[in-house]
């Protein structure tokens, strides 16, 4: 699959688009070609590798034998680069000691179908072809699709959709065609990540485990490639959620995931914050300040859960702690009103209670949910405070009432140390069942002068957690299961009832390792780094929670989008992690807390962004952290 928004490219690993499935190019969600196979002497050549070379950016290398009497080699190498934008260039390589006369075939097709009906099984039939221009051209009730090819075909067949070429080839000589696939009457696709204003800085990572710096490298890579620009604002950039599902924006994930780049600096955040800012629910309704987005299913103990309630709760996080990295103040005062009105919707509809309940009438009251309220409200009054706005007073108010009232009726005591509920039904029942939900109750925010934000458990409360998510029936060994392989309903491919979801392991790295639980940090790290490999370091969102075993490898979610922008930032954060990077840039000072015992090794993270200039750090196999390269005037916090 190679990615570059708006631009996107399937095929199996033999190259060939065959028409069958998802294969095709597309553009914008519409696939303007789902067959392209080429023949060469009548045949097909035999695939003998494809690799990705870049996000956007395939090569697929087949061999055969044109020469009668030339033995078990071959003497033709065929290679196909392919990208997302829409080109492909088939090259022919010849190693055979005399000249060959080549006839070069490539058959051509597509439905111009919506992704979304390829997907649901209702993609039309192949449209009729015409000649072009040195092509072939599809017309249908909402658009056409073209390709161009260079050099022009000596023969181009509409009703077999067949271009033709006879080629020359001398001893050692080579071969080339270039096709080009565009929407009728567009230009070029230009993906927004290959633009030389990508906000995400190119960082780099070396040490003991060349796994790290492959994964920084790739997630990088995957982030640029699902870039999207905000049509009315072309200057704002944020994420799409994941190809090939869900290649628009998801507001939730968009905000997540801008939050775990905050190394590579703030510009993708601040062009996430305007973009949301303007969906942001006007007028003075129970919904007024929330950020919309749609239901997500929420696994068989609860109800479908609100991305509008997680992303309206993400937003004055994501600015409070984009501040701490270096978001200059004027960005900061252009997006606070946005980031206030979410406070008040807290606020607002907590009312006279303590918990905050899902919108839905007689919807449970979730304890994730609880932990992002608790989060949100802190750092909103942190970034209230700081920018001389009323308000986080009583924010931290709640805050204390909400910590105090959830340690009791959130804490299920068994035989086993007890355990966080997932939620309370209306009716006040706990949902007991542990799932990599609970992960989120160790994520409590970054506030000023290197210190996190208390979280809603007390000490004993979050050992008991770090025990039980560090344990086997929570740590599959390739990651973090999103329901612990005990509980009634357990799944390894369930979304959320037992799959891996690669963002909810690295918040559990992360709030392990910055709550001072490095065995269990260290072993989810471990397993998320020997996941990333075997995947060739393009992460799925999610993959099969089966146990790690000997010789074994972990199994792929038929439905995850990959790449996939929170599995993608996972790659960021948890090198990041390691090193315990802890900026405040307004009070110009970074506080580094490694994790000691070193699971990877030495470590250097290079090409970082603090208060907007490069900042590296160096973490030894002691676990001892230096910094070798940060802003002038930067100092190391305590």
């Amino acid at each position: 699959m190679c990615v570059g928004l708006p631009g996107l490219a399937i095929s199996t690993e033999q190259g060939q688009m065959t028409g069958q499935g998802l294969e095709g190019f597309y553009r914008a969600g519409r696939r303007l070609l789902s067959r392209c196979r080429v023949r060469v002497s009548g045949r097909e050549p035999l695939a003998v590798q494809a690799r990705m070379t870049a996000a956007d950016r395939a090569r697929f290398v087949g061999t055969l034998r044109a020469s009668p009497h030339s033995g078990p080699d071959p003497d033709i190498v065929v290679e196909r680069i392919r990208q997302a934008d829409g080109t492909e260039r088939i090259t022919l390589h010849s190693t055979a000691l005399r000249p060959l006369r080549v006839p070069v075939e490539v058959a051509l097709g597509t439905d111009l179908a919506e992704l979304g009906a390829i997907a649901s099984g209702a993609a039309p039939p192949e449209l009729a072809a015409s000649v072009g221009d040195s092509g072939l051209r599809w017309s249908g009730p909402t658009g056409g699709s073209t390709v161009t090819a260079d050099p022009p075909p000596a023969d181009a067949l509409a009703s077999a959709g067949l271009l033709r070429w006879e080629f020359e080839l001398p001893p050692g000589g080579s071969r080339s065609v270039e096709l080009r696939v565009r929407p009728e009457g567009a230009g070029p696709v230009r993906a927004v990540g290959r633009a030389a204003a990508s906000p995400l800085a190119p960082a780099q990572a070396s040490g003991d485990d060349p796994r790290v710096q492959q994964l920084l490298l790739t997630s990088v890579e995957d982030l640029n490639a699902l870039l999207l620009r905000d049509p009315a604002h072309p200057s704002d950039l944020h994420l799409a959620a994941g190809a090939p599902w869900r290649c628009g924006p998801a507001p939730a994930d968009a905000l997540a995931a801008a939050r775990m780049t905050l190394p590579l600096g703030t510009r993708l955040a601040a062009g996430t914050l305007r973009t949301l800012a303007r969906t942001q629910l006007p007028g003075t309704g129970p919904q007024s300040g929330m950020i919309p987005g749609p239901r997500r299913d929420a696994g068989t103990h609860l109800p479908p859960g609100c991305t509008g309630t997680e992303a309206t709760l993400h937003f004055p996080v994501l600015l409070a702690e984009a501040r701490r990295w270096g978001l200059p103040d004027s960005e900061t005062e252009e997006m606070l009103p946005a980031a206030e009105r979410c406070l008040t919707w807290l606020r607002t509809t907590v009312g006279d209670g303590t918990y905050l309940s899902d919108p839905h009438p007689g919807g449970p009251v979730r304890c994730e949910t609880q932990a992002h309220a608790h989060r949100a409200a802190l750092l909103g009054a942190d970034l209230l405070d700081a920018c001389g706005r009323p308000g986080g007073t009583e924010l931290r108010q709640w805050a204390q009432a909400l910590r105090t009232a959830f340690r009791e009726a959130f804490w299920i005591d068994d035989l086993g140390g007890g355990r966080p509920a997932a939620a309370r039904a209306a009716d006040g029942t706990p949902v007991p069942h542990l799932g990599a939900g609970a992960a989120h109750l160790l994520d409590t925010g970054l506030l000023g002068g290197g210190e996190l934000a208390p979280g809603l458990l007390d000490k004993v409360q979050t050992e008991q957690l770090a025990r039980l998510l560090g344990g086997p029936a929570m740590d599959s060994g390739w990651g973090l299961r999103g329901l612990a392989a005990k509980e009634a309903g357990y799944n390894p491919f369930g979304h959320r009832t037992g799959a891996v979801r690669v963002h909810e392991t690295a918040i559990a790295v992360a709030g392990l390792a910055a709550a001072g639980y490095e065995k269990e940090a260290s072993a989810l790290l471990r397993g998320a780094l020997s996941a990333a490999e075997a995947f060739g370091y393009r992460l799925p969102e999610m993959y099969a929670g089966e146990q790690r075993t000997d010789g074994s490898a972990p199994l792929p979610h038929p439905a995850a989008c990959r790449p996939a922008a929170t599995a993608a930032a996972a790659g960021v954060l948890l090198p990041v992690a390691l090193a315990g990077i802890r900026p405040d840039a307004p009070a110009g000072t970074v506080t580094l807390r490694p994790v000691h015992c070193a699971p990877v090794g030495e470590i250097v993270l290079t090409g970082l962004r603090i208060a907007g200039a490069p900042f590296s750090v160096r973490v030894s196999r002691l676990g001892l952290a230096m910094v070798e390269e940060a802003a002038d005037g930067l100092q190391l916090g305590v």
